[in-house]
């Protein structure tokens, strides 16, 4: 897993893609042409220990997630060397012994650099990488794969906050299916659209492995 760095708007002369708007609704995920980025975060991190900060964004995602997936009757299982661009899988369990699991990997970003505008139908998303973006979008038969952004403020101390209610998290965790979306070769790190409507809860897990296990696409 890696957290981003900077946040940056592709142009249409920079990138010729494939993915485009089909009878006006946005796909489930493309690559960024102009607009609706959400707001550019420019200061830097405000960090507890700047030897650290990286490791605990990754720790912050991984327990947010954790605790989705629990919610949702799920297991998250890191996996411990990134040799295919993911960082966990996600497991439901099935429903009797002879039944099969079902499955979904995940790659987990974490960013400071942007805070989205749920007024806005996308924000966009840079992977630091090319090959992070590439095995998102290769073809998958199974397990498919989702990216799950999350975005946190830049202040460390800020990141969660206790009351006698409970444990609050700043911010959350979106999330795109990428598989087919094209980049020109020559983009070294593409940037693509992230739904503003993809929070990452245990209900959109929970549809996730039901649409997986139905062999739907992702996309609808």
């Amino acid at each position: 897993m890696s957290c981003a760095g900077g946040l940056h708007t592709l142009t249409a002369r920079d990138l010729p893609y494939g993915a485009t708007d089909v009878g006006g609704e946005l796909p489930v995920a493309e690559l960024v042409d102009a607009g609706g980025v959400g707001r550019q975060r420019t200061n830097h991190i405000e960090a507890v220990d700047p030897t650290t900060v990286t490791d605990m964004m990754e720790q912050l995602q991984q327990g947010y997630m954790a605790s989705v997936a629990a919610t949702a009757g799920c297991t998250m299982e890191l996996i411990s060397k990134d040799k295919w661009g993911v960082d966990a899988q996600l497991i439901r369990p099935p429903r009797s012994a002879l039944d099969q699991e079902t499955m979904i990997f995940a790659q987990l970003k974490c960013t400071t650099q942007t805070v989205p505008d749920p007024t806005k139908e996308f924000f966009s998303y840079q992977f630091s990488k090319r090959q992070y973006f590439d095995h998102m979008v290769k073809i998958r038969s199974y397990p498919k794969a989702i990216l799950i952004v999350m975005t946190v403020p830049q202040q460390q101390r800020e990141w969660t906050q206790v009351t006698h209610d409970g444990l609050w998290t700043r911010r959350c965790c979106y999330w795109a299916y990428l598989e087919g979306v094209e980049a020109k070769e020559g983009v070294q790190k593409p940037s693509v659209r992230i739904p503003t409507k993809n929070i990452m809860d245990a209900s959109a897990l929970g549809e996730i492995l039901d649409k997986v296990d139905r062999g739907e696409s992702l996309n609808g």
